[in-house]
């Protein structure tokens, strides 16, 4: 009876994975055919926060479709809080989204973007499906199930030695310059280990999956949102992984911060070398990421 009622508890995850994998597969359809059209393109925190027609419509799309099969779930969307909504994670089941993830690179036509879609029940990370539209590369992950892309099981790097480490990293839309020069400056550190280098691509989302995949050893960013990195995080423990805050404690979805490596040592040593970088609170509440600018 007991192995019963486990698999039972365990379906509605099974249909929510299934569910955010179809929803996802045809958000990144509609994002394909729109890369190399002209966009209306319109600014959110600040001029290099772009934000389109596509972002929206994929954003409504992805919701309007999971509400229709979980009416009592509870939504985070990065277009939807640009809007006025509150970015709050409570128990219940919570889907994080972000429609179009690069979405700079969008408006250029530059082909890495992604459809990311991760699911929090009772503020545990369960569930994640990032979908890279122009490469069709699906990576799925569910807690204590493991990591995947396209069916292929993933693996994190192992690599332990910061001085033969690719890491990648991200700007954001910030053009504060204290915080610009700040974010030079880690990288700076970083470089003079010296690490093997830094690359940035433009989407969170995909640094993450290639931590998973080990393609790359390790990501740092200051200033990202939640819905950049909730599903990214379950591919990434699933893979092997970890995620952590850059102060060195344990990742806190909400405080716009994250390191993220195959190995432990390799997350510490990077959080020892980088310098914080303030940002408000996604939660809007009082932390250790007190606003140094949005």
């Amino acid at each position: 009876m007991a192995g019963s009622g486990e698999r039972s508890s365990q379906q509605p995850l099974e249909k929510c994975l299934e569910a955010a994998v179809q929803v996802a597969l045809e958000a990144g359809q509609i994002i394909r055919e729109a890369l190399r059209i002209e966009k209306r393109v319109q600014t959110k925190s600040s001029a290099a926060d772009l934000v389109t027609e596509t972002d929206q419509l994929v954003e409504n799309l992805i919701i309007t479709t999971l509400s229709k099969k979980f009416p009592s779930h509870r939504f985070i969307g990065e277009e939807s809080v640009a809007a006025g909504e509150k970015c709050i994670l409570t128990d219940d089941p919570t889907w994080i989204i972000d429609p179009i993830d690069g979405t700079c690179n969008f408006v250029h036509g530059t082909p890495v973007v992604a459809v990311s879609i991760g699911l929090s029940v009772k503020k545990e990370l369960e569930l994640g499906v990032i979908y890279s539209c122009v490469e069709e590369k699906l990576y799925t992950g569910r807690k204590g199930h493991g990591a995947f892309c396209n069916g292929q099981k993933l693996q994190a790097s192992n690599q332990t030695d910061l001085s033969k480490a690719l890491i990648l990293t991200e700007l954001g839309s910030i053009r504060d310059p204290v915080a610009v020069k700040m974010l030079f400056n880690n990288m700076e550190r970083l470089l003079k280990v010296p690490a093997h280098g830094i690359r940035i691509v433009g989407s969170a989302a995909l640094d993450l999956c290639h931590v998973a995949a080990g393609d790359v050893d390790a990501f740092y960013q200051f200033g990202l949102h939640c819905w950049d990195m909730a599903a990214a995080a379950v591919i990434v423990r699933e893979a092997g992984g970890i995620m952590m805050d850059t102060a060195g404690g344990p990742l806190d979805l909400m405080s716009r911060r994250v390191v993220a490596a195959g190995t432990p040592e390799m997350a510490c040593q990077i959080a020892k070398e980088l310098q914080p970088v303030a940002y408000e609170r996604d939660d809007g509440t009082e932390g250790t990421s007190n606003s140094l600018s949005k």
